[in-house]
């Protein structure tokens, strides 16, 4: 069911601090910032040959981002996120197996349809799903 990684998210404090240190000093192509008010977060991606990592700042005290860096201070892994080709069929096949589905599906930072799992049903992990055309799984 589930396709390619499509990225490992970081929660950063500083996003133009943790973009240097994955340009500057680990030498990485990485996007220009892009806020995600629904998200209530800034993200830049890093690209690498084989998937990409997300650097997310929270968007002010009530972003869930906020949350998790209140927690962690100097960051960390928040979540992962892989592509599957249809969405809604995803949602009703991990439902019926009693997987949790985080909320709404939202629109994520590359327009495409995105649900969050609970990570209490996946061994600690928050999991992301990003609905992608098939020919690119």
């Amino acid at each position: 069911m589930i396709g390619r990684l499509n990225h490992v998210a970081i929660a950063v404090p500083d996003l133009e601090v943790a973009t240097g240190l994955y340009r500057d000093t680990l030498g990485a192509v990485v996007s220009e910032a892009v806020t995600l008010d629904e998200h209530g977060v800034t993200v830049v991606f890093v690209d690498l040959p084989n998937t990409r990592v997300e650097l997310l700042e929270p968007l002010g005290e009530a972003s869930p981002i906020a949350g998790f860096l209140a927690r962690n201070p100097m960051g960390g892994i928040h979540h992962m996120c892989f592509e599957v080709a249809d969405l809604a069929a995803a949602c009703d096949h991990l439902q019926q197996r009693g997987a949790r589905v985080l909320g709404d599906k939202k629109t994520g930072a590359h327009g495409n349809p995105v649900v969050f799992l609970h990570p209490k049903d996946f061994t600690g992990t928050l999991i992301e799903l990003e609905e992608v055309g098939e020919g690119t799984q």
